[in-house]
Order: C-alpha cells, then sequence, then structure tokens
C-alpha cells in the first residue's frame, strides 16, 4: 500500500508541474458527451405560443430549459442552452404585436422537493435565437411574466421568491424600459410571493395578483397563510387593493387567475384556502364582488404543485383547470368534465387567440399540442427532456442504462449502443422494468434479465422475460398518508438498493434501517439501528397549514445512499437525508457514527467507498432545501470516518452556488474525482484539492448520479435524460502529457458490432462501431499521421492530416494478400486532445474517380492484435490494440472470420480489376465515340463501337428497368453477401468466385482481340 500511495503522490506531482489550470481546461474541452434517451418529455410547467403563427410555441421545462417547435409539435429545438444558468423554467411570454420579443422567468411554480432554484428573467428579441439576461437574479422561482399589449418594454412579472427560505427579492415586479431596471411594485414580507398575475385584456392598467406563501423544507410543505389573497392594481401597479367581499379570509394558499378577452369584466381565481373554502371564485364585476362556483376536488388538489388555470379567449364561460387530471368547464366553473390528455399531473395551457381549438398544453410527460380543442394531441416522444432519479448499469454488452424517472410508470432502461433492429426508432429500446416512477431500478450482476426495483419503499424483482415483477414489500405497509413517526419502516419515495459487488445475491435495501436479503427479497433481516438522526420535530405529517400532502417524499430521516466498499466484503457506509453518516466494517454488527464536522440536517445524497483504499471514502451532501443554503458540501476521510477534510471551499474550482448531489472516484485510476452538481459536472485530478468545470457540450442541468462503467462515464440528469462520455481511458492518462510535444493514450479494443441506428433528432446519438485513438498535441498545425498495422506489421490503413499525400505503391503484395492501400485525410492536429476512430476496416476499392477511391469502406478486418503508430513530427509512438468479436456472436469463430476477411480481399482486388477494365473500356468507347461524331467515320470504327459495346456490357449492366445485372454489379452483390455479418463464407460464395474470374478471364480476353 505504500508502494501505491508513493505512486500516486508522483502521479499528482507530475499533474501539477506539467499542466496549469488552463493548460488542463484546454485539454478537457475536447471531451463530447452523448445523449442515450429516453426520447420522451419530462415536466413541463410553462408554455407559450404565437397567435398569429398558429405552428410556433415554447415550452419551459422544470429542469431542460425553453424549447421551440415550428411544425406544431412535429419537432422541437432547446433554445436555451448556452444562455441560461439554469434549466427550470417558470413562465414564457411572447409579445404579440412582434413575436420576435419573448420573455422567459426561471424557476419552476410547481414546489416538489426537487424543485431547480431559477436565476431571473430572460429575453429574446430574435424569436429564441439568443438571450439577454435583464435581471432579478435572486427572485427564485418565478410564477408568471406578463407583458404590456402594447409596448414590450412594460413588463411584469409576479415572483414567487426562493423556495427553500425566506428572502426579499419577491413580489410583483415591473420594468419600462425592457428590463435594463426594475421596481419593486408590490411587496408584503420575505416570506410572501406572488405566484400568479393578470392583465385586463382591455385595460393593461388593471393588474391582479395571487399573493402566496410557498415555502419547501426537507420535512414538510408550506402553502398558505393568513396574508395570501388576491390584490389588483387599476394605475399600472402604482397602488395596490386586497379583494374581498366573497373570497376566503382565513387561510390561503396558491393562488391562480385567468381573465378573458371574450368578457374583461369576468374574473376567474382558483384559491387553495382552509375551512372547505378552497376552489373556483368568479367575479362578473373586475374583482370588486365574488361568489364561489365550485369546490371540484381536483381545482386544489396538490396546489403547490398544480393550480392553474385559463379562460378560452373568445367565451368566457369556457375554463380550463390544470391539476392531477385536466378538466374543462362551460357553464362558468360550475360544472366539469375531464379531457383526456398524453400524461397526467397538468401543468399549464395557452390557447391561440385567434384560432381557439389550437392549444399547447404542459404536463410531467412534457408538451403537447392539439388543433382539435383536444381531441388529439402531438407526441411528447420526441421531447429529451427526462428527470432521471439515478442511475445504474447491467453487465451485458452492450450495456443499458436504468432509473426511476419522473411521473413515469416504471422504472426505465435505455441501451447504450443499439442492440437490435428495430423500425420505430430508439423509442423501441425504451423499455419498462418494474417498479415506478421513484426507482431505483438495479439489475442483478451475472444476470441482467433481473431487475430489484423501487416504487415509494416497495421493493420487486422485476422479470425481463416474463414482464413480471415479484412483489417483496419490507414491512408490507402502505406509506402514504402517515405521520412519520408512526411508521415501522420510514421508507422515502427513493429508498435505495444496492447489490453487494462481493455476491449478487446480497442485496441491500433502507428504511431507518439498512434491509437485507440473500433470497431475492422473499425474507429479510435487518442488519442496523436507526442510522438517522430523527429529530422529533421533523416528525410531522407533510403539508401545512392547509393541504396534507403525505406521499413519502418528505420523509426526513430516512437512509438516501449505501454502499459497500468494493474492496472489502462487509465494509459498508451510509448516509441519512437528515444528515448522518455511518460505516460498518463487519457487515452490520457494528455501526460507528462517522458524521463529518458540517452544518446539520443536510440530504447525503452520495457516499463513495474508494475503489483503490478501503480506509478512504467520500460523502456528498445536498442543504440547499434547508434556508437555500446553496454551499457545495464534498467530504473525503481517509481512516474510516475518524476525520474527514471538506473539498469543497468554494475557493478551489468549484464555487459555491453549485450544490453537490454525487461524487465518484474513478476506479482505474486513484484521485480522479467526477463531481455531479445541481448545475452540471466537475472533475478533480488531485483528489479533490482541485476541480475543474467538465460539462463541454453537456447542458446545464441537474447531475442526479455518476456511475463509471468499465471505461465509460455515465450519468443521469434531473431534466435531460441520460449521457455518456465515451471511452475515458485518456482522460485518467491526462498527467502522462506533461511537457511532451505529443502523446499517444492506451487504446481500448475495438469490438466487432455491427448493429446500427440512426441517430434521432434531440437524440439518442448513438455510436458506429469503431477504434477510438486518443492523442495529444501541444502545438497546433503538425504535420500527423497514423498507420495502422496489423500483428505482422503490414499496413492496414494510413491516415494523415489534411490532404493525403500522392497515392504510395498500391500493388498487391501476392504473399500476404494485402495492398498497400493510400493515406486518407482528415486526421486532426489540434492543440490539445484529438480523438480519431478508426472503422476497422480495409480502405476499400479502386474507382476511377479519385473522391471515390479507397473510402474506407472495405472488408472488415479479423479479430486479432493489432499496432497503432502515430507519428506527430519527429516523434513516433506506439499502442497495442485488439479487435475482438462481439461477445454475444455465438455461430462464428475468430478463424471463421478471418476466412472471410481473406476471401472479401481477395474479391475487392477481382473488383479493382473488374474496374480498372471499365475504366479502359471507357476511355476506348470515349475515343470511338468523338471518331464517330466526324463527317468521315469508318464503318469499320462503327463496327468496332458496336463490338467493344457488346463486350462492355458484359461488364457493365445496361441502362433500362430492371435490366439483367452484369459482371461489376454480381461481384458487388458476391462482397456484399459475405460482408453482412460475421461468417465464414459459405460454399456457394467460392464457387461463384470462380465463375465471375472465369467470365472476367474471358471478357478480358475479348477485349484484348478486339484491341
Amino acid at each position: 500500500m505504500r508502494t501505491k500511495s508513493l505512486l500516486f503522490s508522483a502521479f499528482l506531482m507530475l499533474l501539477g508541474v506539467g499542466l496549469s489550470a488552463q493548460d488542463l481546461q484546454e485539454i478537457l474541452k475536447n471531451y463530447e458527451y452523448r445523449n442515450v434517451g429516453p426520447l420522451r418529455g419530462g415536466r413541463v410547467t410553462a408554455v407559450a405560443g404565437v397567435a398569429s403563427q398558429p405552428s410556433v410555441f415554447y415550452m419551459g421545462a422544470t429542469g431542460g430549459g425553453v424549447w421551440k417547435t415550428d411544425n406544431y409539435g412535429m419537432s422541437w429545438k432547446n433554445v436555451s442552452d448556452g444562455y441560461f444558468p439554469t434549466p427550470s423554467i417558470g413562465a414564457i411570454s411572447v409579445y404579440q404585436n412582434d413575436p420576435k420579443i419573448v420573455y422567459v422567468g426561471t424557476g419552476s411554480d410547481g414546489l416538489r422537493s426537487n424543485v431547480i432554484a431559477g436565476k431571473g428573467v430572460y429575453k429574446s428579441t430574435d424569436a429564441g435565437k439568443t438571450w439577454n439576461f435583464i435581471g432579478l437574479k435572486e427572485s427564485g422561482q418565478i410564477g408568471a411574466v406578463e407583458i404590456h399589449p402594447n409596448n414590450p418594454n412594460i413588463v411584469y412579472v409576479a415572483a414567487i421568491g426562493q423556495a427553500f427560505g425566506r428572502n426579499e427579492e419577491r413580489g410583483v415586479f415591473k420594468t419600462t424600459d425592457g428590463g435594463k431596471t426594475w421596481d419593486k411594485v408590490l411587496y408584503h414580507s420575505d416570506s410572501i410571493g406572488f405566484s400568479d398575475l393578470e392583465l385586463a385584456p382591455d385595460d393593461p392598467n388593471t393588474i391582479y395578483a395571487g399573493a402566496w406563501r410557498g415555502e419547501r423544507k426537507p420535512w414538510t410543505i408550506i402553502s398558505g397563510s393568513t396574508e395570501g389573497g388576491v390584490y389588483k392594481s387599476t394605475d399600472a401597479g402604482k397602488t395596490w387593493t386586497k379583494l374581498a367581499n366573497g373570497l376566503p379570509n382565513k387561510l390561503i394558499g396558491k393562488v391562480d387567475l385567468a381573465v378573458s378577452a371574450a368578457d374583461p369584466n369576468r374574473v376567474y381565481a382558483n384559491i387553495e384556502a382552509s375551512d372547505d373554502m378552497g376552489g373556483l371564485y368568479r367575479s362578473n364585476d373586475r374583482g370588486a364582488t365574488w361568489e364561489f362556483v365550485s369546490d371540484n376536488s381536483n381545482l386544489t388538489n396538490r396546489p403547490f404543485y398544480y393550480t392553474n388555470i385559463e379562460s378560452n379567449p373568445k367565451n368566457a364561460d369556457v375554463v380550463y383547470n390544470n391539476s392531477l387530471r385536466f378538466i374543462k368547464s362551460e357553464d362558468g366553473g360550475k360544472t366539469w368534465k375531464s379531457i383526456s390528455t398524453p400524461h397526467g399531473d397538468n401543468h399549464d395551457i395557452w390557447i391561440n387567440p385567434n384560432d381557439t381549438s389550437i392549444w399547447i398544453q404542459a404536463n410531467d410527460g412534457g408538451a403537447n399540442v392539439t388543433l382539435d380543442n383536444g381531441r388529439t394531441w402531438s407526441t411528447q416522444f420526441n421531447q429529451p427532456t427526462a428527470e432521471l432519479y439515478q442511475v445504474e448499469v447491467d453487465d451485458q454488452y452492450p450495456y443499458w442504462l436504468y432509473a426511476g424517472q419522473q411521473d413515469n410508470s416504471s422504472t426505465i432502461a435505455v441501451p447504450s449502443e443499439p442492440v437490435q433492429s428495430v423500425q420505430a426508432g430508439s423509442n423501441a429500446f425504451i423499455i419498462n422494468t418494474g417498479g415506478c416512477e421513484t426507482g431505483p431500478a438495479v439489475p442483478k450482476p451475472g444476470n441482467p434479465n433481473i431487475v430489484y426495483s423501487n416504487c415509494k419503499g416497495r421493493f420487486g424483482v422485476y422479470d425481463k422475460t416474463t414482464g413480471q415483477e415479484l412483489q417483496y414489500y419490507v414491512g408490507a405497509t402502505n406509506i402514504y398518508g402517515h405521520n412519520p413517526k408512526d411508521l415501522k419502516f420510514r421508507f422515502q419515495r427513493v429508498a435505495p438498493i444496492h447489490v453487494s459487488p462481493h455476491n449478487p445475491d446480497v442485496v441491500y435495501h433502507t428504511s431507518q434501517y439498512v434491509h437485507k436479503t440473500t433470497d431475492d427479497g422473499k425474507t429479510w433481516e435487518i442488519i442496523s439501528p436507526d442510522l438517522t438522526a430523527f429529530d422529533p420535530e421533523f416528525q410531522v405529517v407533510p403539508g401545512s397549514p392547509i393541504t396534507r400532502d403525505v406521499t413519502g417524499e418528505e420523509y426526513y430521516s430516512t437512509i438516501y445512499a449505501i454502499r459497500e466498499s468494493t474492496l472489502k466484503e462487509g465494509l459498508i457506509w451510509v448516509g441519512a437525508n437528515d444528515g448522518p453518516v455511518h460505516v460498518t466494517k463487519d457487515g452490520g454488527k457494528n455501526w460507528e457514527n462517522v458524521t463529518p464536522n458540517m452544518p446539520t440536517g443536510g440530504r447525503v445524497d452520495a457516499v463513495e467507498p474508494s475503489p483503490h483504499n478501503p480506509a478512504k471514502a467520500y460523502v456528498s451532501v445536498l442543504r440547499y432545501q434547508l434556508d437555500n443554503d446553496f454551499k457545495p458540501y464534498i467530504y473525503k476521510t481517509t481512516d474510516y470516518g475518524k476525520t474527514w477534510e471538506l473539498l469543497t471551499p468554494g475557493t478551489n474550482g468549484l464555487p459555491d452556488g453549485f450544490p453537490t448531489r454525487v461524487i465518484r472516484e474513478d476506479p482505474k485510476k486513484e484521485g480522479v474525482l467526477y463531481a455531479g452538481t445541481e448545475f452540471g459536472m466537475f472533475i478533480s485530478f488531485d483528489d479533490g484539492k482541485n476541480w475543474q468545470a467538465f460539462n463541454n457540450n453537456l447542458p446545464v442541468t441537474p447531475i442526479t448520479d455518476i456511475k463509471i462503467k468499465d471505461n465509460d462515464l455515465v450519468l443521469s440528469t434531473m431534466g435531460r435524460g441520460f449521457w455518456i462520455m465515451d471511452n475515458i481511458v485518456s482522460l485518467r492518462e491526462i498527467g502522462s502529457v506533461k511537457n511532451q510535444q505529443a502523446h499517444l493514450f492506451d487504446i481500448q479494443d475495438g469490438v466487432r458490432n455491427r448493429m446500427y441506428a440512426r441517430s434521432d433528432y434531440n437524440g439518442p446519438e448513438y455510436n458506429r462501431m469503431g477504434v477510438t485513438i486518443d492523442y495529444y498535441i501541444k502545438d497546433q498545425d503538425q504535420k500527423v499521421q497514423l498507420d495502422i498495422l496489423d500483428d505482422e506489421g503490414n499496413v492496414v490503413r494510413t491516415f494523415v492530416n489534411g490532404r493525403p499525400s500522392p497515392p504510395v505503391n498500391t500493388e498487391r503484395d501476392m504473399s500476404t494478400e494485402f495492398s498497400n492501400p493510400p493515406a486518407a485525410g482528415g486526421l486532426p492536429n489540434n492543440q490539445g486532445l484529438n480523438r480519431y476512430s478508426w472503422n476497422m476496416r480495409h480502405a476499400g476499392g479502386w474507382s476511377n474517380n479519385p473522391r471515390r477511391a479507397y473510402m474506407g469502406n472495405g472488408p472488415m478486418v479479423a479479430t486479432g492484435k493489432f499496432r497503432a503508430k502515430l507519428t506527430v513530427g519527429d516523434k513516433v509512438m506506439e499502442e497495442d490494440f485488439n479487435v475482438k468479436l462481439d461477445p454475444r456472436v455465438t455461430l462464428v469463430s475468430d478463424a471463421d472470420v478471418a476466412e472471410q476477411e481473406r476471401l472479401a480481399l481477395e474479391i475487392q482486388n477481382f473488383s479493382d480489376k473488374v474496374s480498372k477494365l471499365i475504366a479502359t473500356m471507357d476511355e476506348e468507347r470515349e475515343a470511338l465515340k468523338n471518331s464517330l461524331d466526324t463527317e468521315k467515320a469508318s464503318r469499320r470504327d462503327q463496327r468496332k463501337k458496336e463490338a467493344l459495346d457488346a463486350i462492355y456490357y458484359k461488364l457493365v449492366t445496361p441502362p433500362g428497368t430492371y435490366m439483367q445485372p452484369m459482371l461489376a454489379s454480381q461481384t458487388g452483390y458476391l462482397s456484399s453477401m459475405i460482408g453482412r455479418a460475421d461468417q465464414r463464407p459459405g460454399q456457394d460464395a467460392y464457387e461463384r468466385f470462380e465463375e465471375l474470374k472465369a467470365q472476367f478471364e474471358e471478357i478480358k480476353k475479348e477485349f484484348e482481340s478486339l484491341k
């Protein structure tokens, strides 16, 4: 262990001496992530459209940013990436007189426990192409943005405020200069914000606003106070009056308002209220008096999460309400009927005022457009905004990614690469894997057909082969509706499941205790005491002071993270969502409280036993749900938790304002750490002493979990699905470049995976098979050459930067059956990291057209050992690698594909001969054509032309419909037949090849005799 520690220290020293932070950042920016789905929407709480352009709509996802469609929702494009520092969207407003002007308020108004903080208001003047920040950065969650109908510089914002604590920057704000300056025109206190506001359609100086005390704590939801209610101004916000006369007058919670242009005197207010007074209120005199018109339970269902009312712009009696169900009233809110939407949990609607049969509607499955009043809808399977709680991977090839997806009926899995041919596209790959939205879903090592899944504390064993899930709930008690102090087992909605890395039959599941099963859940034993803080003050029924809401999401004193060391069986670390960290070294017989010296009460979101040192571990703690503490907290111990070091003081590259959700150490390179935060990825190469942002093409979104699968970095996000950074071998070796002029990194073996699926618009993105070759160049624009050699030293392919030099000698080597193919251009020679993928194929065939010759589409190489030889300037570097069969292949052997390659190369060389003879004949035919075009064309030349054509069309298929394929086409047909799969060619291939060669010789003789 001492030697290993010294080597690690040496690595860190070289890294620190050889690369500055700026140099390191330049190298890191060349790495890219790819999205692998699922291509199905997540929660959307804000939508808007353009009245004059009925095909154009915007949607704001709660973790995915702003998206735009110009084809009625057939496809969507993200328009906020690169501009917004948060993916959480609360309100979108388009200036209808000039729809190039769009305002967006960040921070969703659906205050779930995982709500993402807003960071102000943004404005676009080019219909979403670019955006500018225009203020209110600390306003937290924004409930509404309203633009003056005749002046786009006058804008009002309803700011709910920070979701997890008090702050001054809340209330109703107004700008009269397009966002350059803001005035707080309505303010109550640092705990009361405003959830909604509406301008009277006929008088924009008349404004209605809904005051709301909304706040989240890890253990409860606060929605309502005696200070809530409806406010009105008739002088553009200078003065305000709190409305009464029929409105609730005790506890008032979330408020949402609607006014129809068809009757501006009609005002609707959907109000959460105590004493059975919650529901829909209607005023027919601009708020002077109110009538309680409906207490339909769906109007105030989970009000902190929903509460959105909208009236039809052309008929004031038609009202829509977004809640658990989407409901409609045609009699001014008295009676209601349900309208089916593509997904439940509804949040927002925008109705085109010119044609009220056209809407866009938002829910937990994304956004959907209707052109027929809700009878039919556009799809949600084209929006890559899935909210995922965690990620697990299995051990099959290609591996699959598993997670709980917010508001999905089951946990899901998607493949890292295409696994089979499907006609429906990548959505056909999304499979259910048991449990429900919360997850996790954990595949069993050695048998990926078995998945251990959770649904809000309910443990299940899902069998992919049958689609059945065996149910083995610990305690078998429905946890909904309880005061947590009364529960025997407190299971949080996302209660962890962890499979022992030492024994796939040992599975852990956690409440306030650690539960263990060795028979797939049939029996359980408790192997720990209560490992939480369990402060009685926080054991309350969630939801106050008006609406009870007990789904398990707010059960505070539960174990939130568990991991067993990969180095030592029985060494288990756990963290609770109310702060404590515990460790056992003997499989649960004895536990030690090893909580770091940190602020109390934070959620231990991840524990990470080091895969290199059993005494070392990391924890990441999330505290932004406690009084808006947005600092990052990652701690490290090297003595089993006796002492801890804070790795995130906010001054070493991972700044304040980036709460940390997950920490992982690279299993193959000690001290390389990956941190997932609320707003992106960070990496450390020195065990947490320094951090670098590591987002690159990754959109701004919370990173909820990280796994390292072999040489891939795998992420789950709360709003943008799964992402993979492929092949991080070179990432681990960055310290090796030091002051070198060039460096060739280790090369991961290539696999002959022939599956290919076209990447969908917006993802998933799939790789083509190949061998990835990473190399570093210190200086730009050096001459670079890459040679791929087989195990006998023969050059298989050559690549150069820029355009290739004149072709080398391509004569066939009769002893090896290989030709020396000319170099292919396009090899990158950028300063820093470069990545090139060789497709494991020979150069391909000759063509008379240089642009079509040697295009890299030749026969696939056989399996075996290869070498990459990289020349940068005068420095030569070499690395060995292997090409292997797809591990799923069962019908062929290495010898079979070696014979396949041999015959394919013979056929390719034969095809080259055919092509060259055709080119020669083309020259002859062109010369004869020119001769026959003269006035003195001879009959001899005419006869020669006819004879040559007859021979020519034995090689080339004559023009026409369904003409008989001739020799060149038949050769391509044979080549295709033997190269479509990994196989030993069949006997007919050899026999047909001999026939074609014989035909060719006859044709060649005929041509030579004609000459």
